[in-house]
């Protein structure tokens, strides 16, 4: 290999070296570098090695000079942000246990590895629900282009079976939908678009979606769209689940505040009643999933109006009573 090029690779090398091996903690000496190039089959003298040094910090890598050696000081990523990024990817859902495990070890690449260490001691937590679906991952992508793009997507949608068998919906019909907006709720995504056919916005959980396939065919709906908040939507929809809007008073005691305005923002106008409790007015998609969330909160809450939302609420618990009654 000729000078010229053993010498661009050697500054390649220094680079590596101090990206992956060194931080403040662990600096590496000029004895070192000049001998872990050599382990590389790179021969270099310490001149040269400082000239790569200054090449780099013009680069603009943060090489620092310390009493042991150099090392990376400042990174693109700070070491509490990787350890952000390594939760959030293990605790979500849709990333199957698989590709937790790959993306957490592309994220151990940007710390040096000795800081990679300590993000390793978090990986194996085993006993999380994880999704079934391997493709979820390349679905978000493949929706995101198709709403970039203005097209529709066509795609089959299904369940699972008691025997975790897949079992298609409309007997495998093929849906056709105008991709608006991709939503995170209860740790899954969902897909917002318009069904031409049904003439209204639909949620859809990307991984229960299979064979996504973008169309050239321009989306629909936009009006629609266009007269959603979506800031105001995401508060309203419980476990993306359709149902009627209605205007709901609830009746909450004093210490379930900060429980009401996580769910509904801190916008919310909390009205005092009595020396206890307060009273609320929200937007809210009647559903199951509604209902389950003010049932989450016992004899603490009580639905005060409309009259139709609290006899429906009554009508749900008696119904999940006479399902559990003794045998």
């Amino acid at each position: 290999m000729s000078k010229t090029s053993n010498q661009k690779r050697k500054l390649l090398y220094v680079m590596k070296a101090l990206l992956e091996r060194t931080d403040e903690a662990h600096p590496m000496s000029m004895p070192q570098l000049l001998e872990w190039l050599e382990a590389q089959g790179i021969s270099a003298e310490r001149k040269s090695v400082y000239d790569d040094l200054e090449v780099l910090r013009d680069f603009g890598l943060d090489v620092v000079k310390g009493p042991g050696g150099y090392y990376i000081g400042q990174r693109e990523f700070e070491l509490p942000e990787l350890k952000l990024l390594v939760d959030s990817v293990q605790s979500s859902k849709f990333i199957t246990q698989k590709k937790t495990l790959s993306l957490i070890k592309k994220i151990e690449s940007l710390a040096s590895v000795h800081d990679a260490r300590l993000l390793q001691r978090q990986v194996y937590v085993r006993n999380r629900v994880k999704s079934m679906n391997e493709s979820v991952y390349y679905h978000v992508d493949a929706l995101s282009a198709a709403i970039t793009d203005d097209r529709t997507v066509r795609f089959r949608y299904y369940e699972y079976t008691v025997s975790k068998e897949r079992r298609f919906r409309r007997a495998g019909k093929v849906y056709e939908v105008s991709p608006f907006a991709l939503l995170w709720d209860n740790e899954n995504y969902y897909l917002l678009a318009w069904d031409d056919e049904a003439g209204t916005m639909k949620h859809y959980r990307v991984d229960k979606m299979a064979d996504i396939e973008r169309t050239d065919t321009p989306r629909r709906g936009r009006e629609a769209f266009e007269r959603v908040d979506m800031s105001e939507y995401t508060k309203h929809v419980f476990g993306m689940f359709g149902g009627q809007p209605e205007q709901v008073r609830l009746r909450f005691a004093g210490h379930l505040a900060g429980a009401v305005l996580d769910r509904f923002g801190r916008d919310l106008i909390l009205v005092p009643d009595g020396e206890q409790d307060f009273i609320v007015t929200v937007r809210a998609q009647i559903s199951p999933q509604f209902f389950a969330w003010v049932f989450g909160f016992g004899d603490e809450v009580e639905i005060l109006t409309p009259p139709s939302v609290r006899e429906a609420f009554r009508a749900q618990a008696q119904r999940t009573a006479q399902k559990n009654a003794p045998l």
